[in-house]
């Protein structure tokens, strides 16, 4: 009875904080759509051949109106290496796809508050520089070319076909023709639903973990563990710590932001909450995949200089918001004890769910259900679009 028990608290509060972070990625994800759909993207692999300040912005741009799936931006950030982009270019890409993503702001603000928001967007072009830094010191000669031969090599690693994918409307239109054309509602259908398909799965892991630490841990020990009593303690272990959390949890992209409200409830540092949302692209799983594409030395540089970015990353964003006023006082985020009521959250969670049913039934009716079978395709070689591609702009003459 004692198991049972556990296992349903921890159950429910990870149905809780389900059902309260809901609407804001159902929001988040159409508004990802609705760029993705629209924003043109054409000509961007030329603009970042090198590791100059324009071709690290256009690549932090670039990435920043793209899916938040870390497996999908991972991949999509090897494909643009390998036609031509630099390495410090595609890990500026990969860096904003998963953490300058809309759907991650939203969900940061309702969660933890607008300032987690902000200090995600302020944190965010800090670690790419960081990381354009050490790759230009530590990632060059040999290990580039080495990383190069091995990702021309073309071997899968997950979410490819989804990375591969560009269900974008073309044409000389203005941007809202073309969004409330048919082919741009199509379009924001596809994006919609692939880019749930694709985190779904951390989504719920997340949930899950977060709802164990929740309903397990008790409060007093993550505060220990922490050492919230001590500000000056908790100020240097928390980004550290922060990455590590985030490698052995498995979850990526916003799936890690519950977890991350249960830790900030326990006493982890404002700056070792910020490492850890940053760190979704260093968890066991993607390491795996950078050994697969660049290879094992690459593979460890390229964690190594994560890590070190998200890590002073966490402490820069601390030592800015501090003097700011900007650091949250409040430690009990209500996303862990609400439950479910008839509330503001109720009826929008309802008004969404009509909205992303509506989505869904465009997606299907439009005949593209099949690319959902695609999303781990082969991926596309080095100078064509990828037979997904071709898929992709076939469904949009339905």
């Amino acid at each position: 009875m004692f198991i049972l028990d556990a296992v349903g608290r921890a159950l429910a509060a990870a149905g809780a904080m389900g059902w309260q972070i809901l609407w804001p990625l159902v929001l988040g994800f159409t508004l990802s759509g609705v760029i993705q759909a629209v924003i043109r993207t054409e000509r961007i692999t030329r603009l970042m051949s090198d590791d100059s300040p324009r071709a690290l912005g256009v690549a932090t741009g670039f990435g920043a109106l793209s899916s938040s799936c870390s497996y999908a931006a991972v991949a999509l950030a090897r494909a643009l290496f390998r036609k031509g982009a630099s390495f410090s270019s595609a890990m500026a890409f990969e860096v904003a796809s998963t953490n300058l993503v809309v759907e991650l702001g939203l969900i940061l603000a309702f969660v933890l508050g607008w300032q987690f928001t902000l200090a995600e967007f302020v944190g965010g072009p800090i670690m790419i520089l960081l990381i354009a830094l050490g790759f230009r010191l530590w990632m060059r000669g040999r290990i580039v070319e080495a990383a190069r031969e091995q990702a021309e090599k073309g071997l899968a690693g997950q979410m490819e076909g989804h990375a591969g994918m560009d269900m974008s409307v073309h044409g000389d239109d203005g941007f809202f023709r073309r969004l409330l054309s048919r082919r741009g509602v199509t379009s924001v259908s596809q994006y919609f639903v692939m880019d749930w398909a694709a985190v779904l799965r951390d989504i719920v892991i997340g949930l899950l973990i977060a709802g164990a630490f929740d309903a397990w841990v008790p409060k007093e020990w993550l505060q220990a563990v922490f050492f919230e009593s001590s500000p000056s303690v908790s100020f240097v272990i928390g980004p550290l710590v922060g990455p590590i959390l985030a490698m052995v949890s498995f979850v990526c992209s916003v799936g890690n932001v519950p977890l991350a409200a249960v830790l900030w409830n326990g006493g982890i540092s404002f700056g070792g909450v910020i490492s850890f949302i940053f760190a979704d692209l260093i968890i066991v799983p993607i390491i795996l995949i950078y050994r697969r594409y660049y290879g094992g030395r690459a593979a460890l540089r390229i964690t190594a200089v994560f890590y070190g970015a998200m890590v002073v990353a966490g402490y820069a964003v601390e030592l800015i918001f501090t003097p700011l006023g900007l650091v949250p006082s409040n430690r009990d985020v209500a996303i862990v004890d609400t439950g479910i009521s008839w509330n503001y959250t109720t009826f929008l969670n309802i008004a969404f769910l009509a909205l992303a049913a509506v989505l869904l039934v465009v997606f299907v009716r439009s005949g593209s259900w099949s690319m959902l079978r695609m999303m781990g395709g082969a991926p596309a070689g080095p100078s064509d679009d990828g037979g997904e591609q071709d898929h992709a702009h076939a469904h949009h003459h339905h």
